[in-house]
């Protein structure tokens, strides 16, 4: 899995990469075959009493992209919201890719 963490108006932590990078290995016990994560965290900073903070994410897995964005005050709450949308994108991918469907037993004659 090909992980990407870039900030925009902020510089990257190592607390900050550590914190999303466990928060995303939720993603990956509940599907193994993600691709490509590209997050990218964003202070925007419009008024100082209204400041809010982005996190967006693209996953790629195998036949298609998922994307899912949170913002919040604090960071690290945008983070989590985010995760909790993509876990479940990823379920339902999962759900969906899955043959539901049981062959009939064979018949023997």
């Amino acid at each position: 899995m090909n992980l990407t963490i870039s900030g925009h108006h902020l510089e990257v932590t190592p607390a900050l990469r550590s914190y999303v990078t466990t928060k995303l290995d939720r993603i990956t016990r509940h599907f193994d075959q993600v691709v490509d994560v590209k997050v990218l965290l964003t202070v925007e900073k419009q008024k100082e009493k209204d400041r809010r903070q982005r996190a967006e994410c693209t996953i790629h897995v195998k036949g298609n992209d998922m994307f899912a964005e949170s913002a919040h005050e604090d960071l690290y709450a945008a983070v989590d919201e985010l995760v909790d949308k993509l876990d479940r994108q990823v379920v339902r991918h999962k759900d969906r890719i899955q043959s539901h469907h049981h062959e009939a037993p064979k018949r023997v004659m």
